[in-house]
């Protein structure tokens, strides 16, 4: 199975952070999945990183070659996604904010026959099938 993992799951990976989940680190630990990072979760690294260093850690270049190092795979953002970003459906009555990197990886994940994986509860108000909350 392919899996796209939301910035914050991504970090807590990488950091071997008490936050990520058994359900998780089973996932990725099953060397019949394939675990992707998005382009746009190292521009929202590198960007949280160039505003607030204390609050972000790494640089967007520094958890790039750390993904790399832990051997996931790099699934760049395709104009196909970024189109894709304006069908993406909410569930009837909810309101997301269009924070554009969450609207970004559920397209790449539903374009791609992903599965995302995050912990982000703004992901509920989606009615996207690919999204699966841990």
């Amino acid at each position: 199975m392919d899996y796209i993992l939301d910035t914050h799951i991504l970090i807590w990976a990488i950091d071997d952070d008490p936050r990520l989940s058994k359900e998780v680190r089973n996932i990725i630990a099953d060397e019949d999945n394939n675990i992707y990072f998005s382009a746009l979760s190292i521009m929202e690294v590198g960007i949280k990183h160039k505003k607030n260093p204390s609050a972000m850690d790494w640089s967007g270049k520094e958890l790039y070659e750390d993904c790399l190092e832990a051997g996931y795979y790099t699934l760049p953002m395709k104009p196909k996604h970024a189109i894709f970003m304006d069908d993406l459906k909410l569930k009837e009555g909810s309101f997301a904010g269009g924070d554009p990197f969450d609207r970004g990886l559920i397209a790449q994940a539903k374009q791609e026959g992903m599965i995302l994986l995050s912990h982000d509860r703004i992901m509920e108000y989606y009615d996207e099938p690919c999204i699966c909350m841990v």
